[in-house]
């Protein structure tokens, strides 16, 4: 299995000295080249499993294996998007793009080619020169795109990625990451808490318990791509989701079991 996550847990000391956990034994596998949907709640545990596959944090108990070598730190390999983008004010939408492949000691001519290559599948090649604060909150995000995929991650792990973003601007990059996905290949995993644009985007949606997060279920999503949001199917898998998230206890789960 690509990514297996097993008996993932994260508790956090308080300054109080209580104890909160954040995450309860998660265990999940992924193949590779799987998009998939972190959906649950705000406080349910989904950034901090994101940030423990990333390695930006470790898991209390358990462990979390890429490629059968287990996560200790970051790597390129796994780069994360977020929905503040990240980007650097001062540089140019190029110069953004260009910043990971600086690291890995690129030299300039072949580091700006390739970055001009992922700025045009982004469709932003008119803007490479503009910096973020002349670009409108759906372009800095492609921006951020072009920036991660430019370093050919095996592992895109997006953080409420598109949170910040009005409903129509939304919709568009949804469509976009779809496109993007489907020409890369790139295992995602992605954090929503939308259900709707879980049900468009992943191959499978997650879905997490309240604080301590927990997965509840793994939902397929047996739709063709491209998916119709006004399809009879698409509403039938988008209102099973709402339907568990309007009962309390067991019962929503049973629900959709």
């Amino acid at each position: 299995m690509f990514i297996e996550i097993k008996d993932a847990s994260r508790s956090y000391h308080q300054n109080d000295g209580q104890e909160t956990s954040a995450l309860d034994s998660v265990n999940l596998k992924i193949a590779e080249g799987e998009f998939i949907c972190l959906l649950g709640p705000s406080g349910c545990g989904k950034s901090t499993l994101l940030n423990i596959v990333a390695g930006f944090d470790r898991p209390s108990q358990g462990s979390i294996h890429v490629k059968g070598q287990e996560v200790t730190q970051p790597s390129v390999e796994r780069i994360a998007i977020f929905q503040n983008y990240g980007l650097l004010p001062w540089r140019s939408v190029l110069r953004n793009v260009t910043l990971g492949l600086e690291a890995t000691g690129m030299n300039a001519k072949a580091s700006r080619l390739l970055a001009e290559e992922y700025i045009e599948l982004v469709g932003l090649t008119e803007y490479k020169k503009h910096h973020p604060g002349q670009l409108s909150g759906g372009m800095q995000q492609r921006v951020a795109l072009a920036r991660a995929l430019a370093v050919d991650p095996k592992i895109l792990l997006m953080d409420e990625p598109l949170g910040a973003l009005d409903a129509m601007t939304r919709m568009s990059m949804q469509d976009e990451i779809e496109r993007i996905w489907q020409k890369k290949m790139k295992t995602i995993i992605f954090v929503t808490h939308d259900i709707e644009e879980a049900v468009f985007l992943a191959d499978r949606i997650v879905i997490m318990t309240p604080s301590p997060g927990k997965v509840k279920m793994v939902m397929e999503v047996p739709l063709a791509r491209k998916r119709d949001r006004t399809s009879p199917e698409f509403l039938k898998i988008r209102d099973q989701i709402f339907k568990a998230f309007e009962f309390k206890g067991e019962d929503a789960w049973d629900y959709i079991l």
